[in-house]
């Protein structure tokens, strides 16, 4: 049986790679959208691989509207937070805003959001529970919390379905 399309932001990179292996292998056309920055062509080995910044709204709008795709995976991030922290907000708040805008354009109704762990900072209590407050550190966990309540805040008013991942450390052993 073959599923829907879905739209992998950072999916030429380590997580959105192995998850679109995992959507394919369970019959969804995985559709990786990646600037390839941080990301390696070759790691696109279960569909298609688009090519372009997210900020990019409009060529955005118009790979998911030829997709047909009514979920998105949104992994998409840039690297050092503490040298380059505009560069961090430009790539993640701004990008995942120009990305709801391109969803709400074609009407894609769920999204799984990547954040971090890194939204806690120093939490209070261990072990640390969903219900722990939000205090980031850093560019990057404050990043990700900024994306998590965009979203929360989005969704929320739309009526539409969204998942926020918290993970603390993504690692595996599959070669691909």
């Amino acid at each position: 049986m073959t599923r829907p399309p879905v739209i992998v932001t950072g999916g030429a990179g380590y997580i959105g790679s192995h998850t679109c292996k995992t959507l394919a292998q369970r019959g969804y056309l995985p559709i990786a959208v990646d600037d390839l920055r941080t990301g390696h062509a070759d790691a696109v080995r279960w569909g298609p691989l688009e090519q372009l910044d997210l900020a990019e709204t409009d060529r955005l709008t118009e790979v998911i509207a030829r997709s047909g795709a009514r979920t998105v995976i949104h992994f998409a991030y840039v690297g050092e937070s503490m040298r380059e922290p505009l560069r961090y907000y430009t790539n993640n708040v701004a990008t995942t805003v120009s990305l709801l805008r391109a969803m709400e354009r074609c009407d894609v109704t769920r999204m799984i959001f990547s954040s971090s762990c890194a939204t806690y900072g120093i939490p209070d209590r261990m072990p640390i529970a969903e219900s722990t407050s939000q205090h980031p550190v850093n560019p990057y966990g404050r990043t990700k919390l900024m994306c998590e309540e965009i979203i929360r805040d989005h969704f929320n008013a739309i009526g539409r379905q969204f998942a926020l991942l918290r993970y603390f450390n993504a690692a595996g052993a599959d070669p691909m």
